[in-house]
């Protein structure tokens, strides 16, 4: 009964998918024929069914472009980025998309050790890290064992001194890996929505503004608090907006 349930699970996996591919092609023909409105439709259809990649989100985000919608095309962008950060034509794209955002916010660089230690650790993602570290682990494992069975002073000095170095490999990884790891769990990036959102000093209609933002506008969220999320801006200003406001780009 098992074997029967797994096999018809299969097989209407098999069916959602070759829909989507038939979905895609046609939602690619209407982008094609400048219908990229009924385009988008047809690409959100085959999100709703769960299925996310790189090119889907492309397509909507250069869709959404075509029609002047500031914070979707930004947003799709992004999304596509997440999963193909090295992919140039998003990188190109994004940037095309967010000269039509209206504010423009200052970054603030990053200097000194904490610079040099961010972009050593952003060189490889998590998984990377870690297995570079189990690579270390098992050097250092197999270079011991050369190590003690040897014969000759010259091949254990050689297999002593590279088990060293494999063990040092790895414990440095596994401190990247974590470090990466912190790093991916404090980014929670958001685009804003609204045409114009005010953004608040305390987390309540009636608090002080402290400025202003506009659609397609990037921030990063903090911490929630009921229908509010604190977001932190590119120059360091935080403040707290209304939770409808944006967009979370972390949600698969």
């Amino acid at each position: 009964m098992r074997a029967i349930l797994c096999l018809l699970v299969c097989c209407f996996s098999w069916l959602g998918l070759s829909q989507n591919d038939q979905r895609f092609e046609d939602a690619n023909a209407l982008y094609n024929q400048g219908k990229y409105a009924e385009a988008i439709d047809e690409y959100e259809a085959i999100l709703d069914t769960g299925q996310h990649s790189a090119e889907l989100y492309y397509n909507l985000g250069n869709a959404n472009y075509k029609l002047n919608n500031i914070a979707p095309s930004v947003y799709y962008f992004e999304k596509a980025l997440l999963l193909n950060p090295n992919d140039e034509d998003i990188v190109n794209n994004l940037a095309y998309a967010k000269k039509m955002t209206v504010d423009a916010i200052d970054k603030v660089p990053q200097v000194g050790f904490s610079r040099i230690i961010n972009n050593v650790v952003n060189t490889f993602n998590a998984d990377t890290w870690a297995k570079m570290a189990i690579t270390g682990v098992l050097l250092f494992v197999l270079l011991f064992l050369m190590y003690h069975f040897s014969y000759t002073t010259s091949k254990k000095r050689i297999a002593f001194v590279i088990s060293i170095l494999g063990l040092l490999l790895a414990c440095f990884s596994i401190g990247m890996a974590f470090q990466k790891q912190s790093l991916d769990k404090k980014d929670n990036p958001a685009i804003v929505f609204a045409q114009e959102s005010r953004v608040k000093a305390e987390a309540n209609k009636s608090s002080e503004e402290v400025f202003r933002l506009h659609e397609g506008t990037k921030v990063q969220v903090l911490e929630t608090y009921e229908d509010w999320r604190k977001i932190q801006l590119s120059d360091n200003s935080v403040g707290w907006i209304p939770e409808e406001d944006i967009k979370l780009l972390k949600t698969f």
